[in-house]
């Protein structure tokens, strides 16, 4: 039987609301872009450029006032950059093939893809019971979507089968994207994270701007109504991008992408409330078994292995960077302190090692 003490604690309530807050976000720049697709907009590189470019800004300028040195490679940073330009750019771009059922069903691919990529890179240990927790969130969210097909609906667009394809793609790097950060921000450091990756982002966005999006953006008729829902749309984006890594740090990739299945509830709340359209009652069961997933999944174990390995993992990738392995190090701090006046530790020992990880 489920523990409900080790739910019910501060810090998986945090973790819930905070996961919400981010699946509010998302909702609300689904809903921004609808506004902007309503009014002939149709530029999803150009909408993500803004936000990379304040956060580049914002943790830039914090970074260069803390003054610490870069804790990871910045190539690294790079290749996150284009992974999640193009992780956005694909799912955008799915919804010209294929349907919106479609959309929402593939989209969750990024779910068992983050399980395994953690599983296999960052050693994270899943038991039973938040695999439970995963299938009945995601079980929700397909009662959701099965009570919107319709016939016409699967059939609808120009190429299902090739926007299909894309949606699985752009999952796939959405995947890889939030694994990636998770990995960083518990190795590295988040404001680190975020500079670069609003600085990398900014700049494969600007390149790819200027190749697809170019004569778009010179057709747009720029008022209030085009602007602000533009402009809208890069600060949630921002907040977004500045609160998931506080939730990875915290609960992992795997939390992450569950609490964002809701963003498809949310979006219901804005169809009763801002469009008055009447909407299933299945609607309301689905959000309660996401809820019940979510509180099952972040239920506390009494031994968290998921740290130990987290530690082991964060302490071998900074090892591999400076020659050592995990007993040479372990001989050279216990060295340091029994013999800290040793000249030969000195010449055996790169310099700075001591310095080297968090």
């Amino acid at each position: 039987m489920m523990n409900m003490k080790g739910i019910w604690t501060k810090q998986t309530l945090i973790n819930l609301l905070l996961g919400q807050f981010l699946s509010l976000l998302i909702t609300a720049t689904g809903f921004l872009s609808s506004e902007l697709a309503r009014k002939g907009i149709n530029a999803p590189t150009s909408q993500s450029f803004l936000n990379y470019v304040l956060l580049a800004l914002f943790y830039g300028v914090l970074m260069i006032y803390r003054q610490e040195g870069i804790k990871a490679k910045w190539y690294f940073y790079v290749l996150l950059g284009i992974v999640d330009v193009e992780a956005n750019f694909l799912v955008v771009k799915a919804y010209q093939y294929t349907s919106l059922t479609s959309v929402m069903l593939l989209d969750c691919w990024a779910i068992p893809c983050v399980l395994l990529f953690t599983w296999f890179f960052l050693k994270t240990k899943y038991r039973p019971r938040k695999l439970v927790g995963v299938a009945i969130c995601i079980a929700g969210l397909v009662l959701v979507i099965f009570s919107d097909v319709h016939a016409a609906d699967r059939s609808s667009g120009s190429n299902p089968i090739k926007g299909d394809i894309i949606v699985i793609a752009g999952a796939t790097l959405y995947a890889v994207s939030n694994v990636s950060e998770e990995f960083f921000v518990k190795s590295a450091d988040m404001v680190e994270l975020m500079a670069f990756l609003g600085l990398f982002g900014a700049i494969v966005s600007g390149c790819q701007i200027g190749i697809l999006e170019r004569n778009e953006l010179r057709s747009i008729h720029w008022s209030a109504g085009a602007a602000l829902p533009f402009v809208g749309f890069s600060l949630a984006m921002f907040l977004f991008y500045s609160f998931v890594p506080v939730l990875l740090k915290r609960s992992g990739a795997t939390m992450l992408n569950l609490a964002l299945l809701t963003s498809d509830m949310w979006a219901v709340v804005i169809r009763i409330f801002v469009y008055h359209q009447k909407v299933d009652w299945i609607y309301f069961v689905a959000f309660a078994a996401v809820a019940v997933g979510l509180l099952v999944y972040s239920g506390r174990d009494k031994v968290d292995k998921n740290v130990a390995d987290e530690g082991i993992v964060r302490s071998k990738r900074f090892d591999e960077e400076t020659g050592l392995d995990n007993s040479a190090r372990k001989d050279a701090i216990e060295s340091s302190r029994t013999e800290e006046n040793r000249q030969s530790f000195d010449a055996e020992t790169e310099p700075g090692i001591q310095f080297q990880g968090r």
